[in-house]
């Protein structure tokens, strides 16, 4: 007789979680579950519910409903004392009249001698040997932050709660420390929980996105399923960049858009005669070198074009696709090749498959 596999329990499982403040519903109904070792980014705008969740994880935040359960143990109403993890803020909040060393070392206990090695082992582990007699008005933003992250670090949690951590850094250094932190927690393999509202973040960070909207969860997935089959139309529009175009459903996979039939992915099921919205992604669309009247192809005017460090950004306007603008993305080598200015007509294609429909905000 053959036996059931032995799941694993989850490191943190969510289920029915909701808030109020008032009249005001921060949170309705979270189910989520994080396993050992997962990097799981809550992104979403300002006011949809990520930093409350994450208070509520850490038991900052009162849970009003449902239950949290870290590896199997029942926290829901456990003070933030009685559970495992470390937090690091978007402030660093850092204590100001004690070094590093001392900031670092501040939650451990046992003997000195102990507590000095575990700060020397962080401070390397965090690239800031050498640095522990500083105090944190001597060190820069990122070094700020790598000390509060050596801190949450100190009692080996198995959860690591990170709040918009890299927010208030300039965008070259919050680049450099995206890739450390995601190594570090590699490296420890230590479960981490992140807000943020920065796309770019989740997308390079994340092993798991959980996209958030007005206190619900719209869309949980890798990064690449996150951008490339966004289950809503909030998930497609928050998420990367995106062209959005009214056409009408002639087949359960065929549109008309302007005076053109074009075909969407193959797993949509369009209602035949309906209007449906599209969309498709700028680096989706091509910019051809010649012209040569095939499906799928139209002719378009370069309205403007911008540049956006190692691309360009065009606005096209196409009359056959009933007068649509379309954002698309080029590489240097590619306007380099095609030689165009503002006005000139170029051939764009769409490839069939690309476009996707929705329908009242959801995915076909």
């Amino acid at each position: 007789m053959m036996r059931e596999p032995i799941l694993a329990v989850p490191e943190l499982a969510l289920s029915g979680i909701s808030k109020q403040f008032g009249a005001f519903t921060a949170l309705k109904n979270i189910d989520l579950s994080v396993n050992k070792g997962e990097f799981v980014c809550l992104l979403g705008p300002s006011g949809c519910g990520k930093t409350t969740l994450l208070r509520m994880i850490a038991g900052l935040e009162r849970c009003e409903q449902g239950q949290i359960l870290q590896t199997g143990r029942d926290i829901t109403r456990a003070s933030p004392a009685q559970r495992d993890y470390g937090i690091v803020f978007q402030s660093y909040a850092l204590f100001p009249n004690l070094n590093i060393r001392d900031n670092i070392a501040y939650g451990l206990k046992g003997r000195q001698e102990d507590k000095q090695r575990r700060v020397d082992e962080l401070l390397e582990l965090i690239g800031l040997p050498g640095l522990d007699r500083k105090y944190p008005a001597q060190l820069s933003g990122g070094q700020q932050q790598r000390v509060a992250l050596a801190r949450a670090l100190a009692t080996s949690p198995s959860l690591l709660l990170l709040d918009e951590p890299l927010s208030a850094l300039d965008a070259q250094v919050r680049e450099h420390l995206r890739f450390e932190i995601k190594a570090l927690q590699q490296r420890l393999n230590v479960t981490t929980i992140m807000v943020t509202h920065d796309q770019d973040e989740a997308l390079t960070m994340a092993d798991r996105i959980v996209v958030m909207n007005h206190g619900v969860i719209e869309q949980i997935g890798t990064p690449e399923q996150i951008y490339q089959q966004p289950a809503s139309r909030f998930v497609a529009d928050f998420v990367g960049h995106c062209n959005w175009l009214n056409a009408t459903a002639n087949g359960p996979r065929s549109v008309t858009l302007g005076q053109a039939e074009l075909l969407t992915s193959p797993e949509q099921n369009l209602p035949v005669g309906k209007p449906c919205e599209l969309f498709i992604r700028p680096e989706d669309i091509e910019l051809l070198p010649t012209w040569a009247a095939e499906s799928h192809t139209a002719l378009g005017k370069l309205l403007h074009r911008e540049l956006i460090g190692s691309i360009y950004r065009l606005r096209v306007a196409v009359a056959q696709w009933g007068g649509v603008e379309l954002q698309i993305v080029a590489t240097h080598r590619e306007m380099a090749n095609l030689r165009i200015d503002d006005g000139q007509l170029i051939p764009v294609r769409i490839p069939p498959g690309r476009l996707r429909s929705f329908t009242n905000g959801a995915a076909l």
